[in-house]
């Protein structure tokens, strides 16, 4: 059966129309028959409108979604109504080569897919038509953009010298946390600590060597903590860091692990070798509500009583009023 020649009956100067559109465009029936293929599609797929025409299209294409395809199409069918699909959802139908060079970073053409009924003089869907527009431009462009929005965003809530959050996203993903804790459930431990004697040291040995420590411990913090915990430079040397999902145990050795790991070993600064310490405070949300100002209060006030109680430790706000525990070498 020539179907080019019933196609071209059917549908009269279609194929020259078509032909002359900068757009992928074919035809398929409700059984998936290829009924018109246009010159784009020639050009990117290994199909001729001769040798394609007529065959199923799952068989010529059997890399694409089939069950996805085919329940776009059976909706145009079934609804009489146009459909879309955008390279955001799905950057592309068809593997066909882009065209660009490949600083463009993406190795399929993106294309955006317009899927629309034709209908018989009695308004029955016969066939429904595919069109193929190349976005890839487009999709570069918005792609590059969201990851320069991205990169804006990350430096904005980095601290420059420690390569930290600031305080402002640190506080804020605080909140957030406290807030889900509040409404699902679950647990967030605080540690605030800071540099014992940072002042004295500045003085004795410049704020360049000050920066020198505070970029070391920021390191061996990031040593320590899980990939989900969440550390910040609260300001000038103190640190604030949230566990979600850590009870106070845990908490206890995460203080102790980062204590001594800050103490331990010499801070190296162009010549000379400088052993610092930290105090720690930390605190737990309680099963009553939460307030992350409340648990940044306890942790503070577990930050004083370390330091009160000759610095060099990790301090407990205990949810009993005041009291503390301590823990140190």
């Amino acid at each position: 059966m020539n179907y080019k020649k019933i196609m071209s009956n059917r549908f009269l100067y279609t194929d020259n129309v078509v032909d002359c559109i900068d757009n992928g465009v074919f035809v398929v029936d409700k059984d998936f028959t290829v009924q018109l293929w246009n010159q784009f599609m020639e050009i990117h797929s290994d199909f001729t409108a001769n040798e394609i025409i007529g065959l199923n299209f799952f068989e010529c294409f059997p890399k694409l979604p089939k069950k996805w395809f085919e329940r776009k199409i059976k909706s145009v069918f079934l609804l009489n109504h146009e459909s879309y699909t955008s390279w955001e959802q799905r950057p592309y139908l068809f593997e066909f080569s882009n065209g660009r060079s490949v600083t463009g970073g993406v190795e399929y053409m993106y294309q955006n897919c317009c899927f629309t009924p034709i209908c018989d003089q009695a308004n029955k869907v016969q066939y429904v038509c595919i069109t193929i527009k190349d976005v890839t431009d487009n999709a570069i462009s918005t792609m590059q953009l969201k990851e320069a929005f991205a990169e804006l965003e990350r430096i904005s809530s980095i601290d420059g010298l420690t390569q930290l959050y600031r305080r402002s996203h640190w506080e804020q993903r605080f909140i957030n946390e406290v807030e889900r804790i509040d409404r699902y459930g679950g647990q967030v431990s605080l540690i605030i600590f800071d540099i014992d004697n940072f002042k004295k040291i500045n003085d004795q040995n410049g704020h360049l060597c000050g920066d020198e420590i505070l970029r070391q411990v920021s390191k061996r913090c990031i040593d320590v903590l899980r990939s989900v915990d969440v550390i910040g430079r609260y300001g000038g040397d103190e640190f604030t860091i949230f566990l979600p999902e850590t009870d106070i145990k845990k908490t206890a050795l995460v203080a102790e692990k980062l204590r001594k790991k800050i103490c331990d070993l010499p801070i190296h600064y162009e010549s000379f070798e400088l052993f610092i310490s930290i105090s720690v405070g930390f605190s737990t949300s309680s099963k009553e509500k939460n307030n992350y100002e409340k648990l940044l209060n306890e942790a503070d006030v577990a930050l004083y009583q370390a330091k009160a109680n000759g610095r060099n430790k990790c301090v407990n706000y205990s949810s009993r009023g005041n009291e503390t525990k301590s823990y140190s070498r």
